[in-house]
């Protein structure tokens, strides 16, 4: 085993496309991490393969700031530690019931509004759109685009700052876990694919492959404004990717400052 780094932040993510929240520590399990992109809204008019309305879309959803009305609850499976008792390869966890995970969300003008309010759909809805067209869905297993993990170091984040000759919000990337490695060199985690890290105590992930990357690290996650050379350079540097996507194959917790190993 060979100790890589650490975990700088976690994020989380209760609504698709919306804005992240840091968290302490997070409950990593095999259909992500607990409360991430639990909720999302369906755009009736999008394409049948991805038909969330996501920033690319509209991106002043970076700027809506969702909420777990109680912390607790979304903290954690409700049976964790019973469970983590029968050891790896029994996984009776489950969540508080749905309607028990309720969200709150603040709007870019600082009101604050029910996840299911239809006010809230109105501000969502773009603008050319038929009345009616989104719908909100909920899920207790993580509504992402690929893989459950995602995790990006904080030197990639800065080598292309250095490299698009700006200093690049690590947000933009929207990743699960920031890592501080034990390497300065950015996009060192590449290395990582086809590995198994053990993250913290517990939790142990496979590294699947890069992140592919799309418009949303072009926008600023504080305006919504787009600098469009950032997904350009990517994509003409390095191949469209940053980050990588992992695959959970122990549950666990994750805390702020653990310690990430490559495991043997």
């Amino acid at each position: 085993m060979t100790i890589v780094g650490a975990v700088e932040s976690l994020w989380r993510y209760p609504v698709k496309s919306m804005a992240g929240e840091p968290v302490e520590e997070a409950f990593v399990g095999y259909a992500g991490v607990f409360g991430d992109r639990h909720c999302a809204f369906l755009n009736a008019a999008g394409p049948a393969g991805f038909p969330y309305l996501t920033a690319r879309t509209k991106a002043e959803m970076l700027l809506y700031r969702p909420s777990f009305r109680d912390a607790e609850l979304a903290a954690r499976p409700l049976n964790q530690a019973a469970a983590e008792k029968l050891g790896p390869g029994v996984t009776p966890l489950y969540p508080a019931p749905l309607e028990r995970l309720s969200l709150d969300v603040q709007t870019p003008s600082g009101a604050v509004l029910a996840i299911d309010d239809p006010a809230l759909r109105e501000m969502l809805t773009p603008a050319n759109a038929e009345p009616g067209q989104l719908s909100l869905v909920r899920s207790d297993r993580a509504l992402t685009d690929c893989r459950p993990v995602s995790l990006i170091s904080l030197a990639t984040v800065a080598q292309l700052s250095d490299e698009i000759g700006m200093v690049l919000d690590p947000r933009r990337f929207r990743a699960n876990i920031y890592a501080d490695l034990a390497t300065e060199t950015g996009f060192a985690e590449n290395a990582f694919v086809g590995k198994q890290l053990r993250i913290g105590e517990r939790a142990t992930v496979a590294v699947l492959d890069r992140d592919p990357r799309c418009k949303v690290i072009s926008l600023d996650p504080d305006t919504g404004k787009e600098t469009a050379n950032v997904l350009r350079h990517v994509a003409k540097a390095h191949d469209t990717r940053a980050g990588i996507y992992c695959a959970v194959l122990t549950e666990g917790t994750v805390k702020r400052g653990d310690v990430i190993v490559m495991l043997d």
